[in-house]
């Protein structure tokens, strides 16, 4: 197997994949329909993976470029299991006036079973907007770590290690998202 897979599953356009959807009409060479906006939900979920970069940023690669890594078999496994564990999670959210607009897995192999190892519809490796303020044609309010994103545009910061630490406001601001996410999702509130 050559180099780490990530499995991206988008059910909304946005973050790279609208970046790459303005450049190119798709995202990872899938077409996409024209006229689609900013934060607009998909005809149908789409599998887009990535590599796993060990520096610098992971960067998006085609279903044939993931099949020439890792054989079609497995790259086929990975689609299919990806895609279904973020629909139900996200039909789950839905239930709680929670938007998945997308997330990552990482899996591993152990013998000949796939294992989930990593990245379990977090914060860190989702995109969770409130439902009720959802609206397509722009950034979204959002549960996960946007919020971070968004202070390190307004600064400048050239995404160039090392980090600019965060101030105590970002970092409160950031906690209460995620465990308002977390009440919201499992219905119990972090003590």
């Amino acid at each position: 197997m050559a180099g780490p897979i990530e499995c991206v599953v988008r059910g909304y356009i946005s973050g790279s994949g609208w970046k790459d959807y303005q450049k190119t009409g798709g995202i990872c060479g899938i077409p996409l329909p024209a006229g689609l906006r900013e934060s607009e939900q998909l005809p149908e979920p789409i599998f887009t993976p990535s590599t796993k970069a060990t520096t610098g940023h992971d960067e998006n690669i085609s279903f044939e470029e993931t099949i020439a890594r890792i054989g079609e078999p497995l790259a086929r496994r990975l689609r299919e299991t990806s895609l279904a564990l973020y629909k139900r999670a996200a039909e789950h959210a839905a239930g709680c006036g929670i938007i998945i607009a997308d997330t990552k897995f990482e899996f591993g192999v152990h013998g000949c079973d796939l294992i989930w190892i990593d990245e379990a519809l977090t914060p860190d490796s989702s995109r969770f907007w409130p439902a009720a303020e959802y609206k397509a044609g722009g950034a979204q309010p959002s549960f996960d770590k946007q919020y971070v994103r968004d202070y390190l545009e307004r600064i400048g910061w050239n995404k160039q290690p090392p980090g600019p630490a965060l101030p105590a406001d970002v970092v409160a601001g950031t906690r209460q998202k995620y465990r308002d996410a977390y009440q919201r999702i499992t219905g119990h509130a972090l003590p």
